[in-house]
């Protein structure tokens, strides 16, 4: 699997989830922000509705977790089915034992770095993930503007990732559409969340195809 386009959730019709996954069929995956109002100023779905969203799509579900105390929380949602679940590296008091948890529940394991948060600090846990999330605007909100200053922090996460030789997803977030994704593609990303570009568009599958090409996939 090499480019990878994930429609987020968080820019799509709420009252309408099940066909608005339906219309996104060209999409790799579904990824689902979860919010809980602590770890960012925004409040969005939980568990319950991702239980629902499991059952609505055979899509691989990507779930960032933007809340507090993960180490409690995340297990629950591969419980759920969901096949990746990214926490944020902040959050966590223990993320090698969260990742290995995460993993024993057959999801991978993800790890979320804010845009101010340096990658280098957690190289020796690269080696636990199974994917790393660089956020590319300030989590909690959608529809945010590209921040460039994260191309060299995605830059040199695609070096510890490569020095690694294992099948690490490095994924963005945040901004992502038709002017700012093959940046990050030649940065080294090869996941790509894209909301309001995605379901903002006359036409989201044409646009998840659409960003595709511009990724090089």
């Amino acid at each position: 699997m090499g480019i990878k386009i994930m429609p987020s959730l968080l820019s799509a019709d709420f009252a309408n989830l099940e066909s608005e996954m339906t219309a996104v069929s060209s999409a790799d995956g579904i990824h689902v922000d979860v919010m809980d109002y602590r770890f960012v100023p925004n409040l969005t779905l939980g568990l319950p509705v991702v239980e629902s969203v499991r059952k609505a799509t055979d899509k691989l579900l990507d779930i960032h977790l933007m809340i507090a105390e993960p180490d409690r929380w995340a297990p629950a949602y591969a419980e759920a089915g969901a096949e990746s679940v990214t926490f944020h590296i902040e959050a966590s008091d223990a993320p090698v034992k969260l990742a290995r948890e995460l993993r024993a529940q057959g999801a991978r394991a993800g790890m979320a770095l804010r845009p101010a948060t340096p990658i280098e600090p957690y190289a020796d846990l690269i080696g636990e993930l199974d994917l790393i999330l660089i956020m590319t605007v300030e989590p909690g909100f959608g529809g945010q503007k590209f921040l460039d200053l994260t191309l060299p922090k995605l830059r040199r996460a695609r070096e510890l990732v490569d020095a690694t030789g294992a099948d690490i997803w490095l994924e963005v977030d945040g901004g992502i559409a038709a002017d700012t994704i093959a940046r990050c593609a030649e940065a080294g990303a090869d996941t790509f969340v894209a909301g309001s570009a995605v379901f903002g568009a006359d036409d989201p599958d044409a646009m998840v195809r659409a960003l595709r090409a511009e990724a090089g996939g």
